[in-house]
């Protein structure tokens, strides 16, 4: 199979773009690079640097493409209450342009890396893909309104679509940029290197963190899938933990004490979210593999850069 990864350079892309590759697939990769490291790639995998809303480029890229797997995208939620602009133009202009491009280069299937975040604050918890969205931050609508031009443009067009609404992923390789860092190695990078955790609310708050592995388990498998065209299908861990236990998890794991200190002015976000995994099952048959623990441990084993704390 012939593929295009957008945003492939990213955590959860090269990931994805290494599966394939090693699987035997031919693979391109468009990266902007404003978050994406090329040397995470493959070098079997043929790399493009440039943006989603370029046409022009696309219709090169996508020259005997099979399926494009989209996750070119900005995905801070704190950032995107600071840029909501700058979000609604990469990931919504870029998803329109995308698909135009598909459509110009009769490419058969479309996979989207949406969220969970677009749910937002739901009282039925695990949260089903026919749950109303209330996004809460201007992020989680950008994905909200990309889902929406995907799967009209791709009805309208011929196009195949499947929407996989991907929660809080976690693996080794995570970037952990100054600010607005991920929590589970920002979390890794405190405890290791001595420093305190900043909670926002009271760490009660629930979240689902699935291995990046099991992630690209579904990506991979939604490409080759039948009878799923138009689906929007959760992928996530299907266990609630919160971020008080996820604290609790990483001190059992790396031996060590975190000091916590609560900052309760601020919220944490939705209250909880975790996925029911019904359809994953049903179409992808998406049985995540590997728990927190064990998740954990994967990182501190293969993350060079968290090693080199732990080592100080």
């Amino acid at each position: 199979m012939k593929s295009l990864v957008t945003g492939g350079a990213g955590f959860l892309g090269a990931a994805l773009v290494n599966r394939l590759v090693e699987q035997g697939h031919h693979v391109r990769v468009l990266d902007d690079l404003s978050a994406g490291d090329r040397s995470r790639l493959d070098q079997r995998a043929v790399f493009a640097r440039g943006d989603t809303r370029d046409i022009p480029k696309l219709w090169t890229l996508l020259k005997g493409v099979d399926c494009v797997y989209h996750l070119a995208a900005r995905v801070s939620v704190q950032e995107s209450v600071l840029y909501p602009v700058e979000y609604n133009e990469v990931n919504v202009g870029g998803t329109v342009s995308l698909m135009t491009a598909v459509r110009d280069a009769r490419v058969k299937r479309v996979v989207f890396t949406s969220s969970g975040a677009a749910y937002g604050e739901q009282e039925e918890q695990p949260v089903r893909e026919t749950a109303r969205l209330q996004p809460a931050s201007p992020y989680a609508v950008s994905k909200m309104a990309a889902e929406g031009y995907v799967q009209a443009l791709g009805a309208l067009w011929g196009i195949e679509t499947v929407v996989l609404r991907i929660f809080n992923a976690y693996g080794p390789g995570q970037s952990i940029p100054p600010t607005h860092a991920p929590v589970i190695p920002q979390f890794l990078k405190q405890i290791l290197g001595g420093g305190s955790l900043v909670i926002y609310g009271s760490g009660k708050q629930s979240r689902d963190f699935v291995y990046v592995g099991d992630v690209v388990d579904a990506l991979v498998a939604a490409a080759k899938a039948k009878n799923v065209d138009r689906a929007v299908i959760n992928v996530g861990s299907g266990q609630e933990m919160t971020i008080n236990a996820l604290i609790d998890a990483i001190e059992r794991v790396t031996g060590r004490s975190a000091h916590r200190l609560y900052n309760e002015e601020e919220g944490g976000g939705v209250s909880r979210l975790v996925a029911d995994l019904s359809l994953g099952r049903e179409k992808l048959d998406f049985r995540p593999r590997v728990d927190l623990d064990s998740g954990l441990r994967r990182i501190l084993a293969e993350d060079a850069q968290l090693s080199q704390i732990a080592r100080k």
